[in-house]
């Protein structure tokens, strides 16, 4: 197993997600792999967590990434927080990444929740991806 392509993979979905015209159509450029200090925006993609799972075999080191791309807003409902994210599986769902480092095998939606954070007041849709991919 290898982690190492962990910086080239959420480097290169940084990339298709700032690049994506329905994307920044919504969120202008509020798409963060970290949060910025200070006040937050309405409504902002956060690149999140991931799960890695070795996934070599005889001919060579790779591994699953399942990770999360999340779209919070304090607007109000879910409708903006929706096109977002359907924004966000348009432009990864099936992707051809190119790796700074290894290759992206595949790219897939797995799963969305969509839930009220904290007093309700937040809105908060998680999508979680899987990549496979090989070091080279």
């Amino acid at each position: 197993m290898t982690y190492a392509l962990s910086p080239a993979l959420q480097s290169a979905v940084y990339a298709e997600l700032v690049a994506d015209p329905g994307l920044t159509s919504i969120l202008g450029t509020d798409i963060y792999d970290a949060l910025p200090p200070g006040v937050l925006p309405s409504i902002y993609a956060l690149i999140g967590p991931e799960t890695v799972r070795d996934r070599s075999d005889m001919t060579g080191r790779g591994a699953d990434h399942d990770f999360t791309v999340s779209i919070v807003t304090d607007g109000a409902g879910f409708a903006t927080a929706k096109a977002a994210a359907g924004a966000v599986s348009d432009a990864l769902n099936g992707a051809d990444l190119g790796l700074s480092r290894g290759r992206l095998v595949g790219l897939r939606f797995v799963k969305a929740t969509a839930a009220r954070r904290g007093t309700g007041e937040q809105r908060q849709i998680t999508l979680t991806f899987r990549a496979r991919v090989e070091d080279s």
